[in-house]
């Protein structure tokens, strides 16, 4: 990984949008920071297409993509994505398949459910569990006291055996049964809603994230960009960040937004990508 700021000028002229994780990507501590949210603003009003890429719930993603200055958001690990359309006042939903498919797989989710419980002490469910329509969050850091790595693989385990998918973030796993993830659901964000073409999104747009969940993000975007915190879970990862903020969190999100600003050629014009 290189320092953020070895990014070039070139490279970043080119960049037309930014995709970025939410928690402790795009929060510090737990919290939304002014810092963060008025740099979000600022690339909002310099023209750039902004694209939340999360593992928080429906419910969540709901509000963001109403009540934030994004062009949609991609959500439960990209079971669908949300953008709220200025010209018909209204939120539009795009699903991988039907809410009415997802709760056909709720029992087994329950069952997962139970057995990660039972298994692991100290795990807890997520406390947005109940606005979710897609997969299962378990808690190992955020309401509860952090657990081991142990603790986290054994959590694995569980959802592997069932047949689940699973993808660990900075606080959850999140378990879906689905050939799914953020990536793929970008993907569609970016042709579908865009109109580009992948090989033209792929260069024209920069990631930034922070956790294990990330890493077809960080593998598929030559322009990706970890905030400090990602260190931890490097030894882990096979596809890591191409470069590296100096701060943590909501923190470094903000300065990879001011060298978008600082050093960007081309957004001055306001226009968006596509």
């Amino acid at each position: 990984m290189l320092p953020i700021h070895d990014m070039t000028e070139q490279e970043l002229a080119g960049i037309r949008g930014v995709l970025f994780d939410i928690d402790d990507t795009f929060t510090l501590g737990g919290r939304v920071t002014p810092e963060a949210f008025s740099a979000l603003w600022k690339l909002h009003d310099r023209g750039f297409v902004l694209v939340p890429i999360t593992g928080r719930p429906a419910g969540w993603c709901d509000h963001i993509a109403r009540m934030w200055p994004v062009d949609g958001v991609v959500g439960e690990n990209g079971a669908f994505y949300y953008w709220y359309c200025e010209e018909e006042r209204r939120l539009r939903r795009r699903y991988v398949f039907s809410p009415e498919q997802a709760r056909e797989k709720k029992q087994a989710l329950e069952r997962i459910r139970e057995e990660v419980i039972e298994r692991v002490p100290g795990a807890g469910i997520a406390s947005d569990q109940p606005f979710r329509l897609f997969d299962l969050a378990v808690d190992f850091a955020e309401d509860v006291p952090p657990l081991g790595r142990e603790e986290i693989e054994e959590i694995c385990g569980v959802f592997a055996a069932h047949r689940a998918t699973c993808k660990v973030s900075s606080i959850h796993v999140n378990g879906w049964f689905g050939n799914y993830d953020k990536l793929l659901m970008t993907r569609l964000f970016l042709t579908e809603r865009l109109g580009l073409a992948w090989e033209e999104a792929r260069d024209r747009f920069i990631f930034i994230g922070d956790s294990p969940n990330d890493e077809p993000m960080f593998a598929a975007f030559p322009l990706s960009v970890g905030v400090a915190n990602i260190a931890r879970f490097i030894p882990a990862m096979k596809h890591p960040p191409a470069f590296i903020a100096e701060n943590e969190g909501g923190t470094g999100f903000a300065e990879v937004a001011h060298i978008l600003l600082g050093r960007d050629g081309s957004g001055d014009d306001g226009q968006k990508a596509g």
